[in-house]
């Protein structure tokens, strides 16, 4: 198979594409031909060396994608061969991830696409939509609740504002530009944060997806209600000063999120809940960044750089897909 590889971490130009052996599902595993990869911020900082050395001969970045599950291995029911699935963390601790031809993945972590579910879509979820689902539903339902997704028109961001609205919130997103802001028109108020009065426009919110918690906690706990919890998923700023008296007052939660060691109870019900919320046709894709699996290393360079959008790598371009929700 033809596949994105890099032995050794550094910059995009460590990864090669070329030719590799197809890998073969083991016990309990599938083997799925992939139409479309997604490239999230985890996967440029994997090569880069942020989590550590290369655990393998060589790495197959990409966690998140979706294809169609080619054959089985033992133990799998043969019935899943020729099912449309998403997948997600195919490269957490495993040497097959997403950028490939092919990938192997443990059959619970391929998830049925419904047949009017896009590849992209179904590429654009793992990720981001299972973050955005443990930081909006780790602390119960949403009915009746007001939520505050902080960068609404990013990958986590988006998949918050849908899923909470999905969930029975109302829904503010906080953004820095009108680029940006028509990407968050799904949430129910989208307020510049940087312009005066963001916290009065905001108003008083139950539960915050938080993507910089450092530079945002300050305007969170202006409009946090008692008993608020304030989720946080990003580290680009490692440090955050926490005023401890304000947070203890009001009871408020102040949750860490890393989607790939939440519980595993916890994990089941974010799987469980973004499928759900695919089914419903509560999910969409952001604009697409698309680039060709031979472009791997400019689809990564897309994503450190910023990319206001979704991007992901046709593996198989020529393929007859659904257009993108």
């Amino acid at each position: 198979m033809i596949a994105a590889t890099y032995s050794a971490t550094g910059g995009s130009d460590v990864l090669s594409v070329g030719e590799v052996s197809t890998p073969a599902p083991g016990p309990g595993e599938v083997l799925v031909r992939l139409e479309v990869a997604g490239v999230n911020p985890t996967d440029w900082k994997s090569r880069a060396g942020n989590t550590g050395d290369v655990a393998f001969a060589f790495q197959v970045p990409g966690q998140d994608g979706a294809g169609v599950v080619e054959a089985v291995g033992e133990g799998v029911a043969k019935t899943w061969v020729g099912e449309r699935v998403w997948v997600y963390f195919a490269a957490w601790k495993r040497q097959w991830g997403t950028a490939a031809e092919y990938t192997v993945v443990p059959v619970a972590q391929a998830v049925p696409l419904p047949s009017d579910a896009s590849f992209e879509l179904g590429a654009s979820l793992g990720i981001p939509a299972l973050t955005a689902y443990h930081c909006l539903f780790a602390d119960g339902p949403l009915d009746g609740r007001r939520v505050l997704v902080a960068g609404g028109a990013g990958a986590v961001g988006h998949a918050a504002i849908e899923l909470a609205r999905w969930g029975g919130a109302e829904v503010v997103t906080t953004v820095s530009s009108d680029e940006k802001a028509e990407l968050a028109q799904a949430a129910d108020l989208v307020v510049n944060y940087r312009e005066a009065g963001a916290a009065e426009r905001i108003g008083k919110v139950d539960r915050i997806v938080e993507v910089a918690l450092g530079p945002n906690l300050e305007l969170d706990l202006a409009v946090a209600n008692p008993h608020t919890v304030i989720s946080t998923y990003a580290a680009d700023v490692t440090t955050a000063e926490v005023p401890i008296r304000q947070l203890m007052t009001p009871n408020l939660v102040l949750r860490f999120v890393l989607v790939y060691t939440i519980p595993e109870a916890a994990l089941h019900a974010a799987v469980d809940g973004v499928a759900k919320a695919v089914g419903a046709g509560a999910l969409t894709t952001l604009p697409l960044h698309r680039f060709a699996l031979a472009d791997t290393a400019a689809a990564h360079d897309a994503v450190e750089a910023g990319a206001v959008g979704k991007v992901v790598i046709d593996v198989a371009p020529d393929s007859d897909r659904l257009p993108a929700p």
